[in-house]
């Protein structure tokens, strides 16, 4: 079993940015996907980006391209998101999850480890 811990966020104007961290203990962390999910106030939870194992294939839902990058290090057990151009509409709750498997996945039904959250909230 896999512990994930997720920090960086916080209350940012609209245009700022925010890089959150997620930093994971206990199964091996190279060898699973990770991903980025968010849920907004009365919202689905929604995916926001997914890493392969070794970090050479990203995805990311179309309402975050080109603003949000995710990356991770191996060698630290970390995936992080970096997060620029934020909306208000980039407000919610972001999880970190690790999947079961080396494909990367865009579905929430495909990670089955996941953390706490950190509160994202963008002011216009």
């Amino acid at each position: 079993q896999v512990q994930l811990v997720e920090s960086g966020g916080g209350l940012v104007q609209a245009g700022g940015s925010l890089r959150l961290s997620c930093a994971a203990s206990g199964r091996t962390f190279s060898n699973y996907v990770m991903g980025w999910f968010r849920q907004g106030p009365g919202k689905e939870r929604e995916f926001v980006a997914a890493i392969s194992w070794n970090g050479v294939v990203t995805t990311y839902a179309d309402s975050v391209k080109g603003r949000f990058t995710i990356s991770r290090v191996n060698a630290r057990n970390t995936v992080y998101l970096q997060m620029n151009s934020l909306k208000p509409e980039d407000t919610a709750v972001y999880y970190c999850a690790q999947s079961g498997g080396v494909r990367v996945t865009t579905s929430p039904a495909d990670f089955g480890s996941w953390g706490q959250g950190t509160q994202v909230t963008v002011s216009s």
